[in-house]
């Protein structure tokens, strides 16, 4: 029997199912890639927002990634809310110490609903001490404008700061373009070409959790072999799904549709 490509989600967790490490661990299911996760913080969440959260300490979160790394490996990694710069500047250090190569940085900072996920100190730490160590950066572009600090409104301004971030060392960068007006336009630069991925924009109030999904859907394509281009347009092409797909839950901005292809 063929040994299964593995995957590991350093991240929060939702208590409401929809993003964080329970979109990623879903995420990594649906691709048939085998999902372990270190938590980073808890939050109390719903569709609505989140009412609490609290951030675990960096060595507890150093222990998770070296348990997991020390048995069962990883093909690819793929990091999402870091919370603070003590947390940052250990997974960078396990990073390097396990010789992670397939890294995924997902710089989530801001919540669906507003709340912040990423405290202000610790932005210099993401992007001198993570993001040189990507493979790709994930950001949207509020994410993009705080990386660049400049505004970055346009799918010009995305792909200006899709050349700043990949010299801040990044391999490569997908600036992701949900927040655009008319259809859904992604940036992906890899230093050699610059391609833009667009799919209609679907009406809904399901999306809570498309950033978490795509990266995590990027890491299972990395961890299964396949070249990045390659795995960031079947991200697209899966997430596009899961939004198409997806059913009301709760209130507010529910979860996509993760296992859509076979229910």
């Amino acid at each position: 029997m063929p040994r299964p490509s593995k995957a590991m989600t350093i991240a929060g967790s939702d208590s409401g199912g929809g993003a964080g490490i329970q979109a990623d661990l879903k995420t990594f299911a649906a691709l048939g890639v085998y999902g372990t996760s270190a938590v980073t913080a808890i939050t109390a969440q719903n569709t609505l927002g989140v009412t609490a959260v609290q951030e675990l300490p960096p060595d507890m979160v150093a222990a998770q990634i070296d348990t997991v790394m020390s048995d069962i490996g990883a093909d690819a990694v793929k990091t999402g809310m870091l919370a603070n710069s003590g947390i940052i500047r250990i997974v960078a250090e396990k990073v390097g110490e396990h010789a992670i190569d397939n890294l995924v940085v997902d710089p989530v900072m801001v919540a669906k609903g507003g709340d912040r996920l990423l405290q202000e100190e610790a932005v210099e730490a993401l992007r001198g001490l993570l993001v040189p160590l990507a493979v790709v950066v994930t950001p949207n572009l509020p994410e993009a404008s705080v990386l660049v600090g400049r505004s970055v409104e346009s799918l010009e301004d995305a792909r200006r700061a899709a050349r700043d971030i990949l010299d801040m060392g990044a391999r490569s960068v997908v600036v992701k373009g949900g927040h655009l007006q008319g259809d859904a336009v992604d940036v992906f630069y890899d230093g050699k070409q610059l391609r833009e991925l667009s799919a209609p924009r679907v009406d809904t109030t399901s999306t809570h959790g498309t950033g978490c999904t795509f990266a995590s859907a990027v890491a299972a394509g990395l961890a299964q072999g396949m070249d990045m281009e390659d795995a960031v347009v079947r991200a697209k092409e899966y997430v596009t799904a899961a939004i198409r797909s997806a059913f009301p839950v709760g209130g507010g901005h529910g979860p996509l549709h993760h296992f859509h292809a076979t229910w």
